[in-house]
């Protein structure tokens, strides 16, 4: 039987097992709330700016898309040495592939107003706080962006790391503009919301994400391979 502190710090090879499950689970349902933010059809968040903007683009899907900047991030992530986890490679594949299996079945129609756009977008937001939670519970590592963001704020210590995220974001959304990716008040809505929406998600179920300690995938695949399940 697998202990609390066990599974939170993924000790054992059944703990990294389901919280491998528990991770992907999370980024599944975390696409379904992507999914909405787009069929708001007023404006997507500044990464999907640039994911649609490349579906389009160059004619592949948006999971593609999605797979592609998250992979290329992670590379540049695991260049700046920064800590790689499982999660870091579930979360590349799942997220985009989640949303072209919600854009398969048709789940929900795009919205044909603001009226209605803004709230599902505001709704897909608190999906998307919600599994951020449960999925960074996993103690697997963060995703490549947060990532991403998290090194490049220790090598630029002078600049806030508020400012570095809007260089970021603004990039993604310029570079997808371009591109043809749909760019409006749903874009300021994800941009600006996200944050206090997810702080207050986590303050309704007391979580703290940096006192999570992430496994590094060296140690992940040490324990799988030894099959510990002590």
């Amino acid at each position: 039987m697998l202990q609390l502190n066990q599974l939170k710090e993924n000790r054992t090879w059944g703990a990294i097992v389901i919280n491998i499950l528990l991770a992907a689970f999370s980024l599944f349902v975390n696409g379904f709330g992507i999914y909405l933010t787009i069929q708001a059809n007023i404006g997507t968040s500044p990464w999907d700016v640039l994911h649609i903007g490349m579906s389009k683009s160059l004619g592949i899907l948006y999971g593609t898309a999605s797979i592609i900047v998250s992979l290329t991030i992670l590379g540049i992530d695991i260049f700046l040495k920064e800590p790689i986890g499982i999660a870091m490679f579930i979360d590349s594949i799942v997220v985009g592939k989640s949303v072209d299996f919600f854009n398969h079945i048709h789940a929900v129609p795009k919205c044909d107003s603001i009226v209605y756009g803004i709230p599902v977008m505001i709704v897909g937001l608190f999906i998307m706080a919600y599994t951020q939670y449960t999925y960074m519970s996993a103690a697997l590592g963060c995703g490549p962006r947060d990532t991403l963001l998290v090194g490049l704020a220790k090598r630029m210590k002078k600049v806030p790391i508020g400012a570095i995220s809007i260089g970021l974001l603004s990039l993604a959304t310029f570079i997808g503009w371009l591109l043809g990716g749909p760019v409006g008040i749903g874009t300021l809505i994800c941009a600006f919301g996200m944050g206090p929406i997810m702080q207050f998600a986590f303050s309704t179920v007391k979580f703290d994400a940096t006192h999570v300690h992430h496994q590094r995938l060296d140690e992940s695949v040490k324990t799988l391979i030894t099959k510990n399940v002590a």
